[in-house]
């Protein structure tokens, strides 16, 4: 209420003013209301797990588990942090696991000779803070749809309430269920009791893994947040072209948000740092929220 006093009491100008006045008064009203969040709490150590499909530090950094504190953040529009929590995983000992297992082993390896050239693109499209590309992909969108500053300002709201409630809910998964990443069950293949899963100590995925457990899959999350909003936004078949700031000059074309949203998932298998169920439950988990 006090945010829209004080924007009826903007005076007209240009837009390009009246713009920068709404960012300005709308991150004063949300830093405020966003005070005492948990957000700046200290995050909680996690001990390495010992068990056969726990998480623990992963080569070549091993550095401590991040945002530990996350799962405990006060959501800005889900009600509880597990309000949508997926299903387990599946049983390091299942046959689900061993096909999972086998794929990401054989796709995400540094040195795979079955990843096409293609995947190995978007393997590299895509690793970088993927809230920070979904916002890119809305301003592109924006622009090229010509949205005035109330609708626009609306997309850019929904879209990262969406995208926080995810962060939090995802991190609330990955914290509850505790898998492995791929590079340790995969060095550990000959120790986790599938006989299935035959296991190589040197394996090296083709990115960096992040310093969290498995499941879900981040980007499989956050991208499917946002594809839900710019969908509503913009339609089903809206042909967009995506950038990289991880990869400049490659531009992907794709034929919907939810096809961009897709292969931002799949890119982290190709990438050696996710299983295929990490990506679904990701995904679901997004759209969810």
């Amino acid at each position: 209420q006090q945010l829209s006093t004080e924007l009826a009491a903007i005076p007209n100008g240009t837009s390009k003013d009246q713009g920068i006045e709404v960012g300005h008064l709308t991150a004063e009203s949300i830093l405020a209301a966003r005070m005492g969040d948990g957000s700046t709490a200290t995050p909680p150590a996690l001990p390495d797990g010992t068990q056969p499909g726990q998480y623990r530090r992963t080569p070549p950094n091993n550095a401590a588990a991040v945002f530990t504190q996350w799962p405990e953040v006060t959501a800005f529009v889900l009600q509880r942090a597990d309000q949508f929590r997926p299903a387990p995983p599946p049983a390091v000992t299942s046959s689900a696991y061993a096909l999972a297992y086998d794929e990401v082993k054989s796709l995400g390896q540094n040195s795979s000779t079955s990843r096409t050239a293609d995947q190995t693109v978007a393997a590299k499209f895509w690793p970088g803070p993927i809230w920070v590309q979904w916002n890119e992909i809305a301003e592109a969108s924006a622009l090229n749809h010509h949205t005035d500053l109330v609708r626009t300002a609306g997309l850019f709201a929904l879209l990262n309430l969406s995208i926080a409630d995810t962060v939090i809910a995802f991190y609330d998964a990955k914290y509850h269920y505790l898998l492995w990443r791929p590079i340790t069950a995969i060095r550990e293949g000959d120790n986790d009791g599938n006989a299935a899963t035959a296991g190589d100590p040197t394996w090296t995925p083709l990115l960096a893994t992040a310093a969290d457990p498995s499941y879900p899959g981040a980007h499989s999350a956050v991208s499917s947040a946002g594809a839900a909003v710019l969908t509503s936004f913009f339609g089903k078949h809206d042909k967009i072209k995506v950038t990289s700031d991880a990869l400049p000059g490659v531009v992907r074309s794709f034929s919907s948000y939810d096809a961009a949203a897709g292969e931002a998932g799949l890119s982290r298998i190709y990438g050696g740092v996710h299983f295929r169920f990490d990506h679904v439950a990701g995904a679901q988990l997004g759209g969810r929220v």
